[in-house]
């Protein structure tokens, strides 16, 4: 039987955003905090944010539990509005003051070319932190926009600033 090979043509979609996410358990209080991310994930989904085309689940291990998705956008900018609302402003608050256990990633690949990728709390290397150099999240590395040498003046404000994500912990002492 002949294989039947197909194609996509992405001509409408000259901006589109491929990111892939994943959160892995790295203690036991992770499986609590991973299935309580579930639901919440779900419901934003269904509540299509602009700019979002596709949502898919996948599993990466079931162990250690390591689960994510792959989402698709129009573009960076309704990708980066979207992760500057509630509720997805939320949860990165909460995050990076209390992992709960989990380790969090992003890899993010933009049509017209750039790659860019954060790792949180991740504590054996995948996808491209197994091969390129590895540095701190800060600077001119601290947000997506700017790992991605794009057009810091449409830059949306950070969850947290750079100042207070490293100056201070969550009981106010200096890091």
């Amino acid at each position: 039987m002949k294989v039947n090979r197909q194609t996509v043509d992405l001509s409408a979609y000259p901006d589109l955003v491929v990111i892939y996410l994943g959160m892995r358990v790295n203690a036991l209080t992770g499986l609590k905090t991973l299935l309580g991310f579930g639901p919440k994930i779900a419901r934003s989904v269904e509540e299509q944010p602009e700019g979002l085309l596709l949502h898919e689940n996948l599993i990466f291990s079931l162990f250690p539990p390591h689960v994510g998705m792959r989402q698709y956008w129009r573009d960076f900018e309704t990708l980066e509005r979207w992760t500057r609302s509630d509720p997805h402003r939320i949860w990165w608050q909460q995050f990076l003051k209390d992992s709960g256990g989990i380790g969090f990633w992003h890899e993010t690949y933009l049509m017209r070319g750039g790659i860019e990728a954060v790792y949180a709390d991740i504590p054996q290397p995948l996808g491209l932190l197994k091969f390129a150099p590895v540095k701190p999240a800060k600077g001119s590395m601290f947000t997506a926009r700017e790992r991605l040498r794009l057009n810091p003046e449409k830059a949306q404000v950070p969850v947290y600033s750079e100042e207070a994500l490293y100056s201070e912990d969550v009981e106010g002492k200096s890091r």
